[in-house]
């Protein structure tokens, strides 16, 4: 029997028409939930990197598959995905095969579940067909599979096309073994797409410079001691399914589901870092989504954009002082806020204008019966999204986008991060030079 909580949400938000297709398993207190289409190649390098897992926790941990398309896909994707359901369910039945990938899935013990929203009638609705769809679906059908006792339920996401270190699943178990720990993600490294002693493609390049972006922004928001100071990348999501229903559960999103979804969990739970294992994502240019690292490289390689490019380190300067003087526990009026904003520099007066700070705030003073609310409505307001909302601003309101190393550098100076490098300012190093740079950015964000 559900918990009344979980019957609840699964009758107000959970959708119809598909299914788990699992083997009956003991106690169910991990579900990793990956979306695929056309993954069947990935499928099998994911599975093998799985099964590299200590065994341990295998009979306790359900690894769902959601293989999806809708109905106008192609052949070729539909084909691809047909061939995945057919060597899923061949892991899942524990029939006899010579396939490799087979027989390593179940001499290691893996548990696999199998939602199929291809095969014709099951396909994803072209309106909301996509990857946040597959993984709320994966997501919400978790629910029903979890053994409800003293044990912590977890669902964590992974991608087709990732590989995850030996100690993944341990990591995460471990992880959410500790009372304080509600949500999280896992730290991850893409693979960076280059023989041993050969220069770096156009790949390399572009990987390499999109996770300096990403960890850059991250580094950012941890200077200006932001509460989103978080990376927000599908592939590396956990929380336990309390947290879950309390965020009510996954969007439907095509694309940035994942920054969504992070920030609904973080405006109820601290996210942290599982900093002891490791999840490669692809650095694969893609068409499955419209944004996110895939086109972001698919971009990098179209040479449409000068990509060495990052926010100015000011604008996270803004940004600090901001949140030290909005999120103090001293309660203010809106207009008093407003015009520290503008102290602080006038585009910030003019982005909380232009975003109803006042209106807002007023509705939140008159709405709040205590300061212990006051407080958190203003992480509620002054969220991720809003967040980056003002970064944009900044950028185009007398914060232009400066050099990626120059950047790099000047925020390593004000944080006091060591780091020494020759290089000439408004320079593009060697690719041997921005590895080093990466490297920093991994250690510290």
């Amino acid at each position: 029997m559900l918990p009344l909580e979980v019957d609840r949400y699964l009758a107000k938000y959970s959708l119809q028409g598909w299914h788990l297709e699992y083997c009956a398993a003991d106690e169910i207190h991990l579900a990793v939930v990956i979306p695929a289409i056309q993954e069947y190649n990935n499928i099998r390098k994911l599975l093998s990197s799985l099964a590299q897992n200590d065994p341990k926790y295998f009979r306790h941990t359900l690894i769902t598959f959601v293989i999806n398309n809708t109905a106008k896909a192609s052949e070729e994707v539909t084909g691809n995905n047909m061939r995945s359901l057919g060597l899923l369910k061949n892991i899942i039945s524990k029939a006899e095969s010579d396939d490799p990938v087979i027989k390593e899935t179940l001499a290691s013990g893996l548990r696999l579940a199998l939602v199929d929203a291809s095969s014709k009638g099951l396909e994803l609705p072209e309106k909301d067909g996509g990857v946040g769809l597959a993984r709320k679906i994966g997501m919400d059908l978790a629910l029903s599979a979890f053994s409800y006792n003293t044990a912590k339920n977890v669902i964590a996401c992974l991608d087709a096309d990732c590989t995850v270190e030996n100690n993944y699943i341990t990591s995460i178990y471990g992880a959410f073994g500790k009372k304080d720990i509600h949500a999280a993600y896992v730290n991850f490294r893409h693979t960076i797409p280059m023989a041993p002693g050969s220069a770096p493609g156009e790949a390399a390049l572009a990987i390499v410079c999109y996770e300096i972006f990403l960890r850059y922004y991250v580094l950012g928001l941890v200077l200006a001691a932001s509460p989103y100071a978080f990376h927000t990348i599908g592939s590396t999501m956990a929380c336990r399914y309390e947290s879950y229903i309390k965020a009510e559960g996954m969007n439907k999103r095509k694309a940035a589901e994942d920054f969504y979804f992070m920030e609904k969990l973080a405006k109820n739970n601290v996210i942290h870092k599982i900093n002891s294992t490791t999840v490669f994502p692809s650095p694969r240019g893609s068409w499955r989504v419209p944004f996110g690292t895939g086109q972001r490289v698919n971009r990098f390689v179209s040479h449409s954009h000068d990509e060495y490019l990052l926010y100015s380190p000011a604008s996270f300067y803004v940004l600090e002082d901001w949140l030290k003087e909005f999120n103090s526990f001293e309660i203010c009026q809106a207009m008093p806020y407003i015009a520290k904003a503008k102290e602080i520099h006038p585009s910030l007066g003019r982005f909380l204008e232009e975003q109803n700070f006042e209106r807002d705030w007023n509705k939140i003073l008159a709405n709040s019966k205590s300061n212990l609310q006051l407080i958190k409505q203003k992480k509620l307001w002054f969220d991720g999204f809003r967040t980056l909302k003002l970064i944009h601003f900044l950028r185009d309101n007398g914060f232009p986008p400066i050099n990626m190393f120059d950047a790099l550098d000047e925020i390593f100076r004000r944080m006091q991060i060591p780091f020494q490098t020759e290089r000439e300012k408004g320079t593009i190093p060697p690719f041997e030079v921005q590895i080093k740079y990466l490297e920093r950015l991994r250690e510290i964000a």
